[in-house]
């Protein structure tokens, strides 16, 4: 890789080629290191930088106002002085730190307050076509899951280079948006566009952990906001078994009794069915949330498959994609679901069958952090320490086969607990399972075609369970879950 010369030059130091003086910052010796700003506070967006002459600085100061963000500055314990930073002298501090794959340089206190923001741009000069190892000292010493990371540089001429993908697997759990580079006379609309171009979601509203049930009524689920920033039910209408005439008219009644989201995938063979569901039902479009998913058989082959999937539809987009399980290519699968995200084609794609392991491996390998992971899960298989991870990475969960399915439906709806608590609110067992199942901030997907049934899935909020009823649902876990995968 060419090498570019550090921020800071010694004074009077002879240049002896224009490559080699390119630098990312101008070429002055600033005052010394100023003390680390404050810790931050207020703002929608965190700017997180560091910067040895101002040039970097300035950038972060255009995206805080862009952005209306707030800021942290990133202090070495021990300053780089115009000689740590001497690009000629192959033993001067920079050099061996960038030279050294370990090198980690001690940093002046913490962000505490990081966890307060959902957003965090992160600045650095380009030192010999990578980030300073203080960047890394700076990662590595913070947990950034859950959130969206925005790198952006600053060079004269080298471009972001490998510094955006070093530094990408370092942050695991977050969602890594592809970085810039900026020159140091960057114009104020240039950052501004680029900042909308990414539709970031700054009002920090997204609470995957959360659900407002007091905004539902029976026939009215309540939204969640997802990491997209698009707002979906959390309350559906599963498709899985349902076929021809019988899916059509399933979907019908479905949004005739109130419910807003859809799920389907390819392989439920149904798309065109729920698709014309939709568009027969008189629900304006832009109302109903519709999710399907690709099968492993697909992912070799994404866009073929996705191009497939919006013909069967013919709904114009789908709000919600998912991959139906890990499998081969899968990262290339989901890759081109980002792509069709840009096009407007899809608004939010996420993950099903993807546990504690499969999603911390899946995140550092992709740009759009999942909005949503559909796993299984009932009172006799709650996950509940993968729906707490998922959780705290701020990615929604969703509870297939919520009434249990083929495996233990039968005996959930005879369950003695379940049916005492159902009869003490005069309700189904099957609406007690489905309130546990909110009141957990899990989003159900019931499926039905008898419409007595559909109606009675989304009348689950005119009551609550008790810490108590919670309590003795949450002792009937088994830990069993479905065998065919």
């Amino acid at each position: 890789m060419k090498m570019w010369l550090l921020s800071m030059i010694l004074p009077g130091l002879l240049l002896t080629s224009n490559a080699c003086s390119t630098t990312d910052e101008p070429m002055k010796i600033e005052e010394p290191t100023p003390a680390p700003d404050p810790q931050p506070t207020g703002g929608r967006a965190l700017v997180v930088y560091f910067s040895c002459t101002n040039t970097t600085k300035g950038i972060a100061d255009q995206i805080v106002e862009a952005a209306d963000a707030t800021t942290w500055r990133i202090e070495p314990e021990v300053a780089y002085t115009s000689e740590d930073l001497n690009y000629n002298n192959s033993s001067s501090r920079a050099n061996r730190e960038q030279n050294d794959p370990s090198a980690r340089p001690a940093i002046k206190g913490k962000c505490e307050n990081l966890a307060d923001y959902d957003v965090v741009f992160l600045g650095y000069p380009i030192w010999w076509g990578k980030a300073p190892k203080v960047i890394f000292t700076f990662l590595e010493s913070h947990d950034l899951a859950g959130k969206t990371v925005v790198p952006f540089c600053t060079s004269h001429s080298s471009g972001i280079g490998s510094s955006d993908t070093d530094l990408h697997h370092l942050a695991t759990g977050a969602e890594w948006k592809q970085g810039r580079r900026f020159n140091g006379n960057e114009s104020k609309e240039t950052i501004e566009k680029w900042i909308e171009s990414m539709n970031l979601n700054f009002n920090n509203d997204t609470n995957a952990g959360v659900f407002n049930l007091s905004k539902g009524t029976n026939g009215n689920a309540p939204t969640v906001k997802l990491s997209s920033g698009y707002d979906m039910p959390i309350l559906g209408l599963g498709t899985y078994s349902l076929h021809g005439a019988t899916c059509v008219n399933s979907v019908k009644a479905a949004l005739a009794a109130g419910f807003r989201k859809i799920d389907t995938a390819h392989m439920y063979d149904n798309e065109e069915e729920v698709g014309q569901g939709v568009r027969e039902s008189g629900v304006p479009r832009t109302e109903i949330f519709v999710a399907t998913k690709l099968y492993p058989n697909q992912y070799a082959d994404p866009e073929t498959a996705i191009e497939e999937c919006l013909r069967k539809l013919d709904i114009g987009y789908i709000d919600l994609m998912l991959l139906h399980h890990p499998g081969t290519n899968d990262v290339k699968a989901y890759k081109a679901m980002e792509k069709y995200v840009a096009a407007g084609k899809i608004r939010s794609i996420g993950v099903s069958c993807y546990y504690v392991k499969e999603i911390n491996n899946f995140l550092p390998k992709v740009n759009i952090k999942p909005v949503l992971v559909q796993n299984e899960a009932h009172p006799y298989y709650q996950d509940t320490e993968v729906m707490e991870h998922l959780h705290n990475l701020g990615i929604v969960v969703e509870a297939w086969y919520p009434l249990g399915g083929r495996g233990h439906q039968k005996e959930l709806l005879r369950d003695p607990v379940l049916s005492e608590i159902a009869a003490k609110h005069n309700k189904s067992v099957v609406q007690v399972i489905l309130r546990w199942h909110l009141q957990r901030c899990v989003v159900a997907i019931p499926g039905s075609s008898n419409p007595d049934h559909i109606r009675e899935n989304i009348s689950v909020f005119d009551f609550s369970l008790t810490d108590d009823e919670m309590a003795r649902i949450t002792a009937l876990d088994r830990n069993e879950k479905h065998d065919w995968y």
